[in-house]
């Protein structure tokens, strides 16, 4: 067996590479994120890593941009190509731009999936949804509703405009909005998965909507940045922040009450799950096609759609009854 340690590689980029030491004959996964530095995605890392240990002979390669736009996604495309991986797992940016760098890949024999946030099915293989996409709009918005008996106003702060996970949400958030009549979405806008920018977004939106009662960030940078920038307008108890978040960095908004809940899925289990599909479809232990049944390990089996699309899990909700049993695991 071969000793596993993690290491830095450089690849010329704007980015950052974190692998375990491989044989010749390992299967290489490559888990391309948005953009490195966020918690969620670090978090799946960890769940990569798990599922590579349980399977053997299998390196981990976690990498992604600095920032979080397509172009900087393909460089690391490219580099991955060029290093002739396996398989590469992405969680795009952009649904179409980073189409023709993906197929090449596949031209090239890599496995190529999508996961949290999709590519166009020309792009891939499959994708993983973390939940299913209508659960998730449907959640998003009952967590508001819940502390707003009486209805009001709420407005959502999304990642970027083009963010495949995030506009889907939402389509299926409105679509259900009927179930609520007394309340009004008055406003969507994006903070680009930047913490300082979903803050100014945030004070944008509580400066224009003086009766705004929730913010709706399905996304874990910008729910933590709402909640900060609610609290610094002394409006806690008067704008409830929810959405997807993590435990670990929402604990202190649900302590303060900034935010009364919130619901993610388990982003290990999410990079566990998308590292086993991919390592079945890399090895030819499985195809992608409609109705196909591949195993994730512990998660189960994902079974494929007409567009090849699977969902992990329900989303699970998270608020003062059990955030420090969560805070200290991701």
């Amino acid at each position: 067996m071969s000793l596993s340690k993690k290491i830095a590689l450089a690849a010329g980029l704007a980015t950052s590479f974190i692998a375990t030491t491989a044989m010749a004959d390992d299967v290489r996964i490559a888990l391309v994120v948005k953009s490195l530095g966020n918690g969620f995605f670090e978090a799946a890392a960890r769940g990569a890593e798990e599922a590579a240990g349980e399977l053997g002979g299998v390196e981990i390669i976690y990498t992604g941009p600095t920032d979080t736009t397509a172009e900087g996604q393909i460089e690391v495309i490219n580099s991955l190509i060029a290093q002739r991986v396996d398989a590469i797992a992405v969680s795009a940016n952009d649904p179409d731009a980073l189409v023709p760098a993906l197929q090449k890949a596949m031209d090239r024999g890599i496995t190529v999936i999508s996961w949290d946030s999709g590519v166009a099915p020309e792009g891939r293989e499959m994708h993983l949804s973390p939940s299913s996409n209508a659960l998730i709009g449907q959640t998003i918005i009952k967590l508001a509703a819940d502390e707003m008996p009486d209805g009001g106003q709420v407005a959502i702060l999304s990642a970027t405009s083009t963010s495949t996970n995030q506009n889907i949400w939402i389509d299926e958030m409105n679509a259900v909005m009927g179930d609520y009549p007394n309340i009004e979405v008055v406003a969507t806008v994006y903070g680009d998965d930047l913490a300082d920018k979903s803050y100014r977004e945030t004070q944008g939106l509580i400066q224009t909507y003086p009766d705004l009662d929730a913010i709706i960030a399905p996304t874990s940078v910008g729910i933590v940045a709402a909640a900060q920038a609610v609290a610094d307008a002394g409006k806690i108890g008067e704008v409830n922040v929810t959405g997807l978040g993590l435990p670990s960095e929402m604990a202190g908004a649900i302590e303060s009450g900034a935010s009364k809940s919130f619901a993610i899925w388990n982003p290990v289990d999410l990079g566990y799950a998308t590292t086993m599909l991919a390592y079945n479809l890399a090895t030819d232990a499985a195809t992608a096609a409609p109705g196909a049944e591949i195993g994730m390990g512990r998660m189960g089996t994902a079974t494929l759609d007409d567009n090849n699309e699977a969902a992990m899990s329900t989303p699970f909700k998270y608020d003062a009854s059990n955030i420090d049993e969560f805070k200290s695991v991701f």
